[in-house]
């Protein structure tokens, strides 16, 4: 199906074409003909499957200039905000909707006075509800309501503060909902606030993004080893590696850097002005290497993206969802890795139940000629060594993880 298939005004076609767009993704196309009806629609999709054209197309198509905010979408951090803003934009390039973006750790003054001219709110429930309680910002005449991965703002702990944004709404309002998982939360919440929701799931391999997906095994001293000769394998056009604490994510960073390597951390104890700076930096290609946390990193689009090593695995599954959409973006293939150590076995086998793609890799590298982790890198932020109390040993035998279905059941022995 193309876009001209649809019924979209010639300003919005015409920003389209702009765009490079002719053929709709599967998500749209399931999508885009009950948007642009009016109705509220539930999307289940992963990151880079195309879903935000599902969402700014009818907000090009419905919003009128200079009659208020009509439109609002909620995203859960600033990097997300700036990108759907962006797109908006060029969407609506030709139907003069002002867009204005609302974050937090950025003067508010600048943002008031945009207010009183805007169409369009893309915000952060934070700095939303700023402006709600500041009296600057009413949502009495929004017309269309989005929610971009509303998962991980609920798995975020903005629940309460979404819930109090949309009660702000109008009843009659269009609300849109996307999302890479659909934990019962978000079913809930959609039956306190959407109307008889259209659900659409991205099934099969329509549009699915094409990655490799493997994990590797090595002792917790060799962690960083591995990973430094994956990079002289992979030579990566550009990578993000993921780990689970800030602590971890600036030593990581701090060695890369004092190997020759380009890397920079980016985490939520960084200001907005350097956070700006990392990603610019990072976007750019003056950085090959961007070392994040989940939280930091939601919502980041960068096409070139080829190379996601996991350093750590994640506490919660759906975050490796999350880790590795960041490749594979614009139809382009892409890889991830996984670095596996005892310290991560019970992490790996709440995921290998969940994601069986997961496939072991051998390697032949000789671990010894590069070098170990140096942890007195400390961070800037924090003198302590991130804990892993809290994680056990995994209750695997020396002889390394076995998936879920692979795993035997031992008895303890009885209490003297």
């Amino acid at each position: 199906m193309k876009f001209d298939d649809l019924n979209l005004t010639e300003e919005v076609k015409k920003a389209i074409d702009e765009m490079g767009f002719e053929d709709l993704k599967y998500i749209q196309e399931k999508v885009l003909p009950h948007a642009l009806e009016g109705k509220d629609v539930m999307g289940h999709a992963p990151t880079g499957s195309g879903k935000t054209l599902g969402f700014t197309i009818p907000i090009a198509e419905n919003v009128n200039h200079g009659k208020g905010v009509e439109a609002l979408v909620i995203c859960p951090t600033r990097e997300l905000t700036l990108q759907v803003t962006k797109v908006i934009k060029d969407t609506c390039k030709y139907s003069n909707i002002k867009t204005l973006p609302v974050y937090g750790g950025v003067a508010i003054g600048p943002q008031i006075s945009a207010l009183k001219r805007s169409d369009v709110v893309v915000g952060t429930p934070g700095r939303l509800l700023d402006h709600i309680r500041r009296g600057t910002l009413r949502l009495d005449r929004v017309k269309i309501l989005v929610l971009d991965e509303a998962d991980r703002m609920l798995d975020m702990g903005f629940i309460n503060d979404i819930r109090h944004i949309v009660s702000m709404t109008s009843k009659r309002r269009q609300t849109l909902f996307f999302s890479a998982t659909i934990p019962e939360s978000i079913i809930k919440f959609s039956k306190r606030f959407m109307n008889q929701p259209v659900h659409i799931k991205l099934d099969g391999n329509e549009d699915k993004p094409k990655i490799n997906q493997s994990y590797m095994e090595v002792p917790n001293k060799q962690k960083f080893q591995l990973l430094l000769a994956l990079i002289e394998r992979d030579d990566p056009e550009s990578s993000i590696i993921f780990c689970n604490t800030k602590i971890e994510s600036d030593l990581v960073a701090n060695n890369l850097a004092k190997n020759d390597i380009d890397a920079l951390a980016i985490h939520g104890d960084l200001s907005q002005a350097k956070r700006d700076m990392v990603m610019g930096k990072f976007r750019k290609g003056e950085v090959k290497f961007l070392v994040a946390t989940d939280v930091a990193s939601r919502g980041l689009d960068i096409p070139q993206v080829s190379h996601i090593y996991n350093y750590d695995i994640p506490d919660d599954p759906d975050d490796y969802l999350h880790r590795i959409g960041r490749t594979a973006r614009a139809g382009r293939k892409g890889n991830a890795v996984c670095i596996l150590s005892p310290s991560d076995h019970n992490n790996m086998r709440n995921l290998h139940k969940k994601y069986s793609k997961l496939k072991q890799e051998e390697f032949e590298f000789d671990l010894s000629k590069y070098p170990q982790m140096n942890r007195s890198l400390k961070s800037r932020y924090s003198s302590r060594r991130p804990s892993f109390s809290n994680r056990g040993k995994g209750g695997y035998s020396k002889k390394g993880f076995k998936p879920h279905n692979q795993s035997r059941k031992t008895k303890r022995p009885p209490k003297n």
